[in-house]
């Protein structure tokens, strides 16, 4: 459950960042007390240092930003423009601009800006992802370890004209875990993982776009080594020439050329990792400004039995044998990662409908109560509701998860990925 929290914690300091720089200070004071909740909330469970360091870095900026909006407001006077450290909110266009002072060190404004609207929607963390979670993908793996993990183990044997690889596009059908297997990247690797969406890439202002792609980059240098990753690439750089292109997305995807021929051609310890599921509709120049691309296909019959049994299922009480976890590998041929996750979802709630549907139930050995048939010695004709109107709810225990349980879910979910989606991204690994 905690593992939402940070997640919950981005997104609400997301929001106060905006309705600061929009000068909505009431709400804005609102959001910033909700994130701080959510990464509290955060660090009573993470055991990772960097990233428990970076949550209450964080949480400092947040808080001090909202301690200046709450004590102006209780004032009734103007909410002063924030100081333009980068883990708070942006300086309100509303508010009125500090006077030039003798102060020294002063970034500029506008990149302060520009970073603090990036710091509120960046991941920078360690990500809790091992190779050993991702299931299969195996040629991946290999190809990521020789640029990620080598260059940095045996820096020796990147010399002269031998360089590592430095722009990596993840490409297949979705749910097929290339982000997962970018997270995998970060841990394993030791760098900052500076996670982004195009969306976050994007912005209505006039040249605000490039500067926050440039800023990006810029970043993640100062934090060298360092991995960025850009979730569905193909939205913020799809094919120049389009009718329906804007003056605003050519620029960006000028900037990101740009920026990515100088991570190429330097020493920063920067790494470039995009995933797509849709390689075609990608720009032929950002397409040739990734040296490696490499097909994440549906997992197969090894990866789905490892799906089924460790990564989804886990320690969840189940009745299943070696043989019934293969014979479930063998029925979702087809199946992405993604598919097989959500099927698990279903089947451990099971469990539950069976409870909820009993109308009667027998006392175990150990006094909990357990769903049976009528039949059964020592049946009595009663409900999860009744049990519960007696305050014997918590003595009710759930059945452990069954084979039946899986062939009653697997009979209504089919597939999501279709045999054409494969044939697309089975040519364009042949041509590219």
């Amino acid at each position: 459950m905690y593992s939402n929290f940070m997640e919950h914690g981005i997104e609400y300091a997301k929001q106060a960042v905006k309705e600061d720089d929009t000068g909505n200070y009431s709400k804005a004071f609102q959001l910033y007390m909700n994130a701080l909740e959510y990464f509290q909330a955060q660090l009573k469970y993470e055991k990772n240092q960097q990233i428990e360091k970076t949550i209450r870095e964080r949480c400092l900026g947040y808080l001090k930003r909202a301690e200046e909006i709450r004590a102006v407001l209780d004032n009734g006077g103007s909410v002063p423009a924030s100081n333009g450290d980068a883990s708070v909110a942006a300086q309100p266009k509303s508010s009125p601009k500090p006077k030039d002072g003798g102060g020294k060190d002063k970034e500029d404004p506008e990149k302060a800006k520009l970073k603090a609207g990036l710091d509120s929607v960046i991941i920078r963390e360690k990500p809790n992802v091992k190779w050993s979670d991702v299931a299969g993908l195996e040629n991946a793996k290999l190809a990521l370890q020789e640029a990620v993990i080598l260059p940095v183990k045996f820096p020796q044997f990147f010399t002269g004209k031998r360089k590592p690889w430095r722009a990596f596009l993840l490409y297949g059908p979705p749910g097929t875990g290339k982000s997962y297997l970018a997270k995998a990247v970060a841990t394993e690797a030791d760098s900052t993982f500076f996670s982004v969406s195009s969306s976050d890439l994007v912005s209505k202002w006039m040249g605000e776009s490039e500067k926050l792609v440039s800023n990006l980059f810029q970043m993640a240098r100062d934090s060298a080594p360092s991995i960025i990753f850009v979730d569905e690439i193909d939205s913020l750089c799809g094919q120049r020439g389009e009718g329906n292109e804007s003056e605003a997305s050519r620029r960006i995807k000028t900037e990101l050329l740009v920026q990515m021929q100088g991570v190429g051609s330097d020493d920063h310890k920067v790494l470039v990792l995009a995933a797509t599921n849709t390689p075609y509709a990608l720009d032929q120049a950002i397409r040739r400004r990734f040296d490696k691309r490499i097909y994440i296909p549906l997992p197969d019959l090894k990866a789905r039995q490892h799906m089924f049994k460790q990564v989804h299922l886990g320690d969840t009480p189940h009745n299943l044998t070696e043989s019934d976890f293969e014979k479930l590998a063998q029925k979702t041929e087809g199946f992405s990662g993604s598919d097989i996750s959500v099927c698990v979802k279903d089947v451990l709630f099971e469990p539950v409908r069976k409870i909820q549907d009993a109308e009667y139930f027998m006392k175990s050995s150990d006094g909990m109560w357990v769903p049976c048939e009528p039949k059964q010695r020592g049946a009595v004709k009663t409900t999860l509701q009744e049990l519960d109107a007696q305050d014997l709810a918590s003595k009710v225990l759930l059945p452990p998860i069954t084979r039946a349980d899986f062939d009653k879910v697997l009979a209504r979910q089919k597939p999501t990925v279709s045999k054409a989606d494969l044939e697309v991204h089975e040519r364009f690994t042949k041509e590219f």
